[in-house]
């Protein structure tokens, strides 16, 4: 085993921008193919492997702590469609999930029973993940996606972690896999209504989704049809039939405007309809209900609104929920007679339901004062049984249907968790920090009873901030392996995200990014100040562009953590998003701006560039997590990053681990991401001083 961090070759280069000339000592890093790089990465996975070989037994200790209060042999509660209950089974010892289906039977309108996990009676396997992923080392599903007549599966595969697919048919009466196949697919499909016409998508050279193409069963791939291609880069494309299946939806959004087309579920080869020209700064997307398409959109309404137009003759927006600040409508689903939409509001997730014909409308209400809630595998479109998602930081996730008419709500499932889990045994609790603006920012805690509230608790601080992704409280049965050693964890919801609706995404992305890394720091020290922890016992935590975000805070206030996670880490924005050939860098540019046409948006990227800014600090320790084959975060980001450390600040404790045969997502199987999951929780455990306590 290597006794020292390994070395790295120094090979200056220039980039000049804006009359700003910057060297890259480890740009030649980015050169996947040349085998010195690929040997670094195995030199640093090596140094990793040595510098925590004190963990093996620590990190074996959590893996069966994970594995012991999983059920590993488990069965979704089954959702209707058309003449069958569809669910997924895990099977114990077994990697990956099990697609089934049973028959409904005549007069019976619950789910099987899951029980112990078992086969249900009757059951016809759809897809085995098991058997697909047999031999490789990567395995993940695109598209799952069973034809209206349920009749025919469009599925589609990745080996490697690129996320690019291939697409298969398989037909459900005879078990046959056909021979359409379709290379380099990516995530999304639909069929017609007759399923004889399926609807995919590709990508462009940047990787970016740009076209939705028409296959027809049976026929050569040679003779797919284009439906729709979108040329303006800022924009990608989706595709999707209605629960309704009446329309195919094909949509194009950028981060800030958006459009859409549909085509007739029973005219597949017609021209796609366009419901409303693209107006920049102008997001909407829609949902068939009937005589109408529901419009759900943010012309004149920061928070959006929900409106209609004809299906007939789409025009004017009828209002049908005004615009409120500060209630964020997130969506809209339909069913034949009830809509329910999914929004949030002071922090909250919620769902709001109208009855079809009527103004009168009501909100789901729930008991914990903090939770998450959303819409779960609705597939059936004439109900007025919806089923929901439910969880909180103590409350593992739990499935309900809920009557739309009586209100009624029953738990078909709570998510089982072994080894004598209480509730009980933990508490969760609501924080606010107080930025530097003097914005009060929402954090969510959760510890087991007992924890001390002295300050010399460890707690590890999670957060994202992008894109208006809002990081809601969630249950998590790895996290109790640092729960019951007396950790604390917590959620800072910081701007940059969609917590407290669209303001406070505008007010953490493009010249305002680096209130999402001071809305963290404040954090951080506000769980200080109100004795939760200490700065020596605080880890930070975060991933992608929450990994950015990691960075940033090393850089802004090292003293203020004793240890930074940084996974599939965006450390070297400026570099990525000033080279429009590297992967989705176009459409990045209007969620940080466009630093290669504006030298304001260059400087200020530059300001806060977690690699353009290392210098000689006293950093807290910091594990990089990257994988080779990730397309949204290059490998190189992490691994440049993590030399400059060692090279600029050579006292500091740095670890760089790639996954060599995966992608933005990690290791793919269930138990492999537990590993993982166990080798990051020992870390942290080694970090705060708590790898020789035991569970």
């Amino acid at each position: 085993m290597p006794t020292t961090p390994p070395t790295v070759r120094q090979v200056p280069a220039e980039r000049t921008f804006h009359g700003d000339t910057v060297t890259d000592e480890f740009a030649w890093l980015a050169e996947k193919e040349n085998p010195e790089t690929v040997a670094y990465l195995e030199a640093e996975n090596a140094w990793t492997k040595a510098a925590t070989a004190h963990l093996t037994e620590l990190q074996d200790r959590v893996f069966n702590e994970i594995k012991g209060r999983t059920q590993e042999t488990d069965l979704s509660v089954p959702s209707r469609k058309g003449g069958y209950w569809y669910y997924t089974r895990t099977v114990e010892g077994k990697q990956y999930g099990i697609q089934c289906r049973v028959a409904t039977v005549s007069g019976v309108v619950d789910p099987p029973a899951t029980g112990d996990g078992a086969p249900l009676d009757g059951e016809e396997v759809l897809l085995d993940g098991n058997e697909l992923a047999e031999g490789k080392k990567f395995f993940a599903l695109g598209t799952f996606d069973v034809s209206p007549s349920g009749d025919r599966l469009a599925y589609s595969v990745d080996f490697d972690g690129d996320e690019r697919f291939v697409l298969k048919v398989k037909d459900l009466r005879t078990g046959e896999v056909l021979s359409d196949e379709v290379p380099d697919t990516f995530y999304g499909s639909a069929w017609s209504a007759d399923g004889s016409t399926l609807f995919y998508i590709t990508v462009d050279e940047a990787w970016r989704p740009d076209k939705v193409w028409r296959h027809t069963v049976g026929q050569d791939a040679a003779t797919d049809v284009v439906v729709y291609e979108e040329t303006d880069e800022r924009f990608w494309v989706g595709v999707e039939l209605t629960r309704s299946e009446k329309f195919i939806v094909i949509d194009a959004n950028s981060k800030v405007t958006s459009e859409v087309r549909v085509i007739d579920a029973q005219a597949p080869t017609a021209e796609p309809a366009l419901i409303r020209p693209r107006v920049q700064g102008v997001e909407y997307a829609i949902e068939h209900h009937g005589h109408r398409f529901l419009i759900l959109h943010n012309e004149h309404a920061e928070d959006f609104a929900l409106a209609y137009t004809s299906v007939d003759n789409p025009g004017d927006w009828v209002e049908l929920i005004p615009h409120r600040p500060g209630t964020r409508l997130e969506s809209v689903d339909a069913f034949q007679r009830h809509l329910v939409v999914a929004l949030r509001r002071d922090g909250l997730t919620g769902l709001r339901v109208l009855a079809d014909g009527s103004t009168d409308s009501y909100d789901m209400a729930f008991p914990e004062p903090i939770y998450s809630v959303g819409l779960a595998d609705n597939r059936e479109y004439d109900t007025h049984i919806v089923r929901i998602g439910y969880t909180s930081m103590v409350t593992p996730d739990s499935v309900y249907d809920v009557d739309l008419i009586t209100r009624s709500m029953v738990l078909r499932k709570q998510k089982p968790v072994l080894g004598g889990y209480d509730p009980a045994d933990y508490e969760q609790f609501r924080e606010w920090a107080v930025a530097d603006d003097g914005t009060k920012v929402p954090i969510s805690v959760v510890a087991r009873k007992g924890t001390p509230r002295n300050g010399t608790a460890p707690l590890v601080l999670y957060g994202y901030g992008s894109y208006e992704i809002s990081m809601d409280p969630y249950f998590s049965v790895a996290r109790l392996s640092l729960l019951d050693r007396g950790v604390v964890f917590a959620i800072a919801h910081i701007r940059g995200g969609g917590e407290l609706g669209r303001r406070w995404y505008e007010e953490g992305k493009m010249l305002a990014k680096k209130n999402t890394f001071t809305d963290f720091v404040a954090a951080a020290r506000a769980l200080v100040a109100s004795s939760w922890t200490s700065p020596e016992r605080l880890v930070g935590r975060g991933g992608s562009a929450g990994g950015l975000l990691m960075g940033a805070v090393a850089n802004i206030a090292p003293e203020a953590f004793a240890g930074i996670v940084a996974q599939v880490p965006f450390v070297d924005p400026l570099t990525s998003i000033l080279d429009p050939s590297l992967p989705l860098t176009v459409t990045e540019w209007e969620e940080w701006g466009n630093p290669l046409e504006n030298a304001d948006v260059y400087a200020y990227m530059k300001s806060y560039s977690p690699y353009e800014n290392v210098a000689k600090l006293a950093y807290p320790k910091i594990l990089a997590v990257t994988s080779l084959n990730d397309t949204r975060v290059l490998y190189h980001e992490p691994a440049k990053w993590i030399a400059r450390l060692r090279s600029v600040a050579p006292d500091g404790a740095y670890l760089l681990k790639t996954e060599m045969g995966a992608g933005h997502g990690g290791p793919s199987g269930r138990y492999d991401s537990w590993k993982e999951e166990a080798f990051v929780t020992a870390w942290i455990l080694d970090t705060v001083g708590l790898a020789q306590q035991q569970s």
